[in-house]
């Protein structure tokens, strides 16, 4: 999305690491997940507040805390809610467990409950995005170009 609107790409977590000095798995072990949902506040408002046009990725459980759904609304931000189904997800997730720490330990018939629980409790959340796209199916490029087209 980032190189095919010029734009600069924000990943979330990254800036939480570098506020930190640590990884977020780290950060969830020696401080824990209530830490971690702080720092993640403070650098979302850190961003919302930049007057520079960005595109930033956040982690499934950025929208549900510390009213960071109300962030995410203000003025001059455009969020939007890439939605996928339980599969795709688990497809998708299954691919990076050990760089999460709430799916880390998680065989794969577990990893599909915890995803359907986290959907059907932060669906609230998630639903509040400015606009939502359905990824099941859906190439990169596919999801790129349809955001594309709804922001033009």
């Amino acid at each position: 999305m980032a190189e095919s609107t010029g734009l600069n790409s924000v990943d979330l977590d990254h800036l939480i690491e570098k506020k930190a000095g640590m990884t977020v798995p780290e950060i969830f072990q020696c401080k824990g997940e209530i830490h971690f949902r702080k720092l993640e506040h403070e650098m979302l408002k850190a961003v919302a507040a930049s007057q520079d046009d960005a595109i930033v990725s956040l982690g499934g459980g950025t929208p549900c805390y510390a009213n960071n759904h109300e962030l995410l609304n203000g003025n001059g931000i455009i969020s939007i809610y890439l939605k996928g189904s339980v599969a795709t997800l688990c497809e998708r997730l299954s691919k990076s467990k050990t760089k999460r720490p709430l799916i880390a330990g998680l065989s794969e018939n577990e990893l599909g409950k915890f995803i359907a629980k986290h959907l059907f409790d932060r669906s609230y959340y998630y639903n509040q995005a400015t606009y939502k796209i359905n990824i099941d199916g859906k190439s990169l490029s596919a999801i790129v170009n349809e955001i594309t087209d709804l922001l033009a």
